[in-house]
């Protein structure tokens, strides 16, 4: 009796692998954090993951790519040249039995709970786009394809961003 609940066990976990999602998915508000979109499979049987585009947040202040050997990546910016990328996309090979980890080192905004990543991965026939966010008001929702979200923990107030006391 142990083996169909082993195999309805592996089952339930194999979608939730396919994801695409950030590690860690906390981070300090106002900070500097690497963040690693880790991308399962979530294309065809034997199909390979060819691209990754990831969007960038409004509020983010840079967003600067690691180099990954083999992979190239591209940034997209609005019209402002100088301006944090909009957007990243490295291009490369992910075989189907493998995942891998696209980082990416960002300023973080000083305010805010959660920033949503929407991912579109590009595979040799297709696409997975993990562009879904969870209504806030129903949150045991489940999504098929969820977008990676970095949920911020506020930065603690320092004795110099308290108002001075003035004393006659």
């Amino acid at each position: 009796m142990k083996t169909p609940l082993i195999a309805l066990l592996a089952l339930v976990a194999t979608p939730a692998a396919a994801h695409v999602v950030a590690a860690p998915d906390t981070a300090r508000a106002g900070a500097y954090a690497a963040i690693a979109f880790r991308v399962g499979h979530a294309c065809a049987t034997g199909d390979a993951t060819l691209k990754v585009r990831i969007e960038i947040p409004d509020g983010v202040a840079s967003a600067r790519p690691q180099v990954k050997p083999g992979w190239t990546y591209t940034l997209e910016r609005g019209p402002d040249p100088k301006a944090a990328p909009t957007a990243i996309t490295f291009e490369g090979r992910l075989p189907d039995e493998a995942f891998d980890d696209f980082a990416v080192l960002m300023k973080l905004p000083v305010a805010g709970e959660r920033l949503v990543f929407p991912v579109v991965q590009t595979c040799e026939k297709g696409e997975s786009q993990w562009t879904e966010v969870a209504d806030p008001a129903r949150p045991d929702e489940k999504l098929s394809r969820p977008a990676p979200v970095v949920t911020l923990i506020p930065a603690p107030i320092s004795a110099d961003a308290a108002p001075a006391a003035h004393h006659h």
